[in-house]
């Protein structure tokens, strides 16, 4: 199962030598048009939502980003991806992947409907198998079992707040059967929680149990939101005169927009709280949305605006 490269800098649309604030950008531009709850073809929104979020998972973050650029322009060979050979190294979660369990460059397991391709897990994701965890740190005596298998799944934040079920396929190295499960996604999952199926993982090689297969839930990037716990941030940007009157302003939910009060004399970096607007917690309660103020300072104004300002800094005591 041959692994192909994902050009993430083309992806989202920006440079190799784009910086932090380029690539946020690029992404909520990107992410506003193709979130499948706004977009006409749901369908194929759906697919390029999950392409961008992946590339975001990696560009954002300077670890991923600095591993992703060492990979080189010469990825491109005849049967798909060939990483390096210090690319089996460690890998984040505690092991090492093997590549190329097949002979041919290939990864052991291929999965679909995660909302992750099969380069990400291979170079970003926690591993799979026994190839990845030396059998998740089991001792000797117990080696009969099944290695466990496990893998990334994209939940978005829609899903996350009122549950879902997903279709998601696994194909195993050197066989053309395609295995599918209907995962519950539950209702309040959170940023690395395992959901488990038991005993769909590697088969005993010596008439044992089979191990499990566990799918780690990553949170997909939101343009409008992050992630504390089980509250949401949104930052909002007003002007100074917005802050200085007060004003009222649309806020996005998970669940639709809502009209927000802003009180005069708001300062930035101030939060408003939407009580029981945000995702479940572990006991079902919902986290709040917190709105955080940015005061934004116009890049241009008109002459007429100019002497305005300037009289309201001489009111002020400063005409300097």
């Amino acid at each position: 199962m041959p692994v192909q490269f994902r050009d993430y800098y083309e992806t989202l649309g920006v440079s190799k030598t784009a910086s932090e604030d380029e690539i946020r950008t690029a992404f909520r531009k990107l992410a506003r048009k193709y979130h499948p709850d706004v977009a006409k073809d749901k369908k194929v929104a759906e697919e390029k939502f999950k392409q961008i979020n992946e590339a975001y998972e990696v560009l954002s973050d300077p670890e991923k980003r600095k591993k992703y650029d060492q990979l080189g322009a010469n990825w491109n060979q005849p049967g798909g991806f060939q990483p390096r050979p210090d690319w089996g190294a460690q890998q984040p979660g505690g092991g090492s992947y093997r590549y190329g369990g097949t002979g041919d460059g290939g990864v052991e397991f291929e999965f679909g409907g995660t909302g992750f391709s099969d380069f990400f897990e291979a170079f970003f994701g926690g591993g799979r198998g026994r190839s990845a965890f030396g059998g998740f740190g089991r001792s000797q005596p117990e080696a009969e079992r099944g290695s466990d298998v496990e893998a990334d799944i994209m939940v978005p934040l829609e899903e996350a707040l009122n549950g879902a079920t997903r279709t998601v396929s696994l194909r195993r190295a050197g066989s053309k059967k395609v295995e599918t499960y209907q995962v519950k996604i539950p209702r309040g999952v959170r940023e690395g929680q395992r959901i488990r199926l038991a005993g769909q993982g590697e088969a005993s090689e010596r008439g044992g149990k089979s191990g499990d297969l566990f799918l780690r839930v990553r949170l997909a990037k939101h343009p409008d939101f992050r992630v504390e716990g089980s509250d949401l941030i949104h930052e909002i940007k007003m002007y100074p005169w917005q802050a200085v009157l007060g004003t009222e302003l649309q806020v996005p939910t998970l669940e639709g927009d809502v009209r927000l009060k802003i009180p005069p004399g708001t300062r930035s970096g101030q939060r408003f709280r939407l009580r029981g607007r945000a995702l479940p917690s572990a006991s079902g309660v919902r986290g709040d949305l917190y709105v955080e103020v940015q005061i934004e300072v116009p890049k241009k104004i008109t002459e007429r605006e100019r002497e305005l300002w300037t009289e309201l800094a001489r009111l002020q005591g400063d005409a300097s």
